[in-house]
């Protein structure tokens, strides 16, 4: 009975420490290293004198280099422990989110955040193949949700660090150099916390079907825009704060918000996916964000954009993790392959979006238009996850 006791107390402790080094990885190359660049977006704009398509530019520029990243991180020759390319992801993370802090140049700061962006992907899939493998092992399969509470958390410190340094008045360097500071220290948390796992057998030919029925493709499709249709709102919500008299007052807390309400969402998407399945589950969690995408133009209003923060911070990890873990359930043997092809689905959505607000909000004079077309672009992702 006490061994039995002592077994159980190692299986739940390796677990949590499994998970929470989940968490902390993708905080930081995610929640801080991609993310961040939302909130410190209107002050870069006005100290270096960005236009929006300048900005939405730099933004693609960041989710290029998450697609090439989600791309090579499915090479199947990938040689060295998973382990050791995570945490060398991570310290490349918070190496150019620091970096960006010290350039001027839009030719510097796109590189940085191609760069960036690469190994962000890096840190999504390689951390998620050896925590979801790893609970899975243990019999705790449940605490994947911890791990995906990751960039909401992220999200939220990194947001409340950046708005106590504004209220000091900080400039838009050192906020990056702030940002990049807790990453290092991310990075320091996330290798003592996870395990080392064996590389699987390398994938097979049969293997690389599996990715192959309508299914699939169309949850690949329905991801890619899912990324189109957040990435608007996640990119420009702070700076639509800014332009809106009504609700300039809330630029320092809006990002929190949307942090906060990303946190514990993974949590509650994988329950109604237990109850009604993962694909129905995407589909009604991609109407949800839909409604909150409009309301951030639609409803100008302190109530409108706190909606606005909540519904879309509240579904776009959740719509993350029930995309990755549907495809993963697909799989068979080493699941990077499937992983990088939802990731790189994502990606290519991501790019498009922010270039694509950028310039017909410099154009149009707002991003109604944009936000307008990101909804369908979710509306039309349920109709796929729900066939």
């Amino acid at each position: 009975m006490g061994q039995s006791g002592e077994r159980v107390t190692r299986v739940t402790s390796g677990a949590l420490s499994t998970a929470l080094g989940g968490l902390i990885a993708i905080a930081a190359a995610l929640g801080i290293g991609r993310f961040v660049y939302t909130p410190i977006l209107p002050v870069m704009v006005e100290a270096l004198g960005l236009s929006r398509s300048q900005a939405g530019l730099i933004a693609s520029a960041n989710f290029l280099g998450y697609l090439i990243g989600a791309l090579l991180a499915a090479m199947p020759r990938l040689s060295g422990p998973r382990r050791l390319w995570l945490i060398g992801s991570l310290a490349a993370s918070a190496a150019t989110t620091a970096g960006m802090g010290l350039s001027q140049s839009l030719a510097a700061l796109l590189v940085l955040r191609f760069v960036g962006g690469a190994a962000s992907a890096f840190v999504l899939i390689i951390s998620s193949t050896i925590v979801l493998e790893r609970l899975a092992q243990l019999g705790r399969n449940e605490l994947s949700a911890l791990h995906f509470a990751g960039v909401g958390t992220g999200i939220a410190v990194s947001a409340a660090l950046v708005a106590g340094l504004l209220e000091l008045g900080q400039g838009w360097q050192s906020l990056w150099l702030a940002s990049g500071a807790l990453s290092f220290v991310a990075v320091l948390a996330a290798a003592a916390l996870l395990p080392t796992l064996p590389s699987p057998a390398m994938q097979t030919a049969g293997t690389a079907s599996a990715v192959a029925d309508a299914a699939s493709r169309r949850l690949i499709v329905a991801y890619g825009l899912f990324g189109f249709g957040y990435i608007i709102t996640a990119t420009f919500l702070v700076a639509i704060v800014r332009a809106t008299p009504a609700i300039q007052a809330q630029e320092p807390v809006i990002w929190i918000v949307f942090g906060i309400a990303a946190a514990p969402s993974v949590a509650f998407w994988t329950l109604l996916a237990s109850r009604f399945g993962i694909q129905a589950a995407f589909a009604m969690a991609c109407i949800v964000e839909a409604l909150g995408v409009l309301a951030s133009v639609a409803w100008p209003s302190v109530l409108g954009v706190f909606l606005a923060a909540i519904l879309v911070g509240g579904t776009f990890m959740g719509l993350t993790a029930l995309g990755l873990m549907g495809a993963r359930a697909r799989a068979v043997g080493d699941p990077r392959r499937v992983l990088a092809l939802m990731t790189g689905s994502f990606g290519l959505g991501q790019i498009v979006g922010p270039l694509f607000a950028g310039i017909a909000s410099d154009r149009l004079g707002g991003f109604t238009a944009p936000s307008i077309v990101a909804a369908l672009a979710l509306i039309l992702a349920a109709l796929l996850a729900a066939r």
